[in-house]
């Protein structure tokens, strides 16, 4: 039975994506039927708001660039204010297959938060190095936090049902890796059921990779910062409209 996918949301952060957001729009829209999308353009200074209106989405433009995580909760605090149940994050570069939203949303029924796994079975994704260390030592001590066996910490796919959509449009993080890491902590802290799916992930279609070779030797160390601010951070609860279970 398909899912039911008119509750939910897309809320695809956009920094200088002209080139790959447009596809990656029209593909979701002609594989989900029912589905709305949102861009979050992140003070881009291209022609990523025209590309992404052209191409059937609607658009937020925020006046300067504040990252994943703000652009996130703008988009969270859109789905709240306009009655969606459901958030699922896409990449506007290509990376995330929309095919695979499904999988994610359904798992709501059971869960609060619903990461799109690259390390759990399911394609070819590979990271070397530091970085690769840095995920399996995140994916070791969130596995803990949240009570569940957690491979790939810092997939941006993923999907948020309504009690995470409540949370998050009030604490969703901005610093580095908080919209990864941190909001896991934050969810697991708060009682939210965190679970995973293996997808696949594809190349980006267009765009800047947001992490170089040069980039990678320093991530294990900014990994280790952003973990200490997420664990030192008061708890927080959901806000008034329901209770973590």
């Amino acid at each position: 039975m398909p899912t039911d996918l008119t509750s939910t949301l897309i809320v695809m952060p956009a920094f200088n994506e002209e080139a790959s957001v447009g596809d990656v729009i029209r593909e979701a829209l002609r594989d989900l039927p029912g589905i709305r999308i949102l861009v979050v353009n992140d003070g881009s200074t291209d022609d990523t708001t025209r590309v992404a209106r052209e191409a059937g989405a609607l658009v937020a433009t925020l006046p300067y660039n504040l990252g994943v995580g703000g652009a996130m909760r703008c988009g969270f605090r859109f789905a709240l204010a306009n009655g969606f149940d459901n958030v699922v994050q896409v990449d506007a570069d290509g990376q995330h297959d929309p095919a695979e939203l499904p999988k994610l949303v359904a798992q709501l029924q059971d869960a609060d938060v619903v990461i799109g796994a690259r390390f759990a079975g399911e394609g070819d994704y590979q990271a070397r190095g530091p970085r690769r260390w840095a995920m399996v030592l995140l994916a070791k001590i969130l596995s803990r936090t949240a009570q569940t066996t957690l491979t790939d910490t810092t997939s941006g796919f993923r999907a948020s049902g309504p009690r995470a959509v409540r949370l998050f449009a009030e604490t969703y993080p901005a610093e580095y890796l908080g919209d990864t890491v941190e909001s896991l902590v934050i969810a697991a802290r708060a009682k939210l059921v965190i679970r995973q799916v293996a997808v696949s992930m594809r190349e980006r279609s267009g765009g800047t990779p947001s992490h170089s070779p040069l980039k990678a030797a320093v991530f294990l160390a900014r990994v280790g910062i952003a973990m200490f601010f997420a664990y030192i951070r008061p708890k927080v609860h959901i806000p008034s409209g329901g209770e973590a279970s």
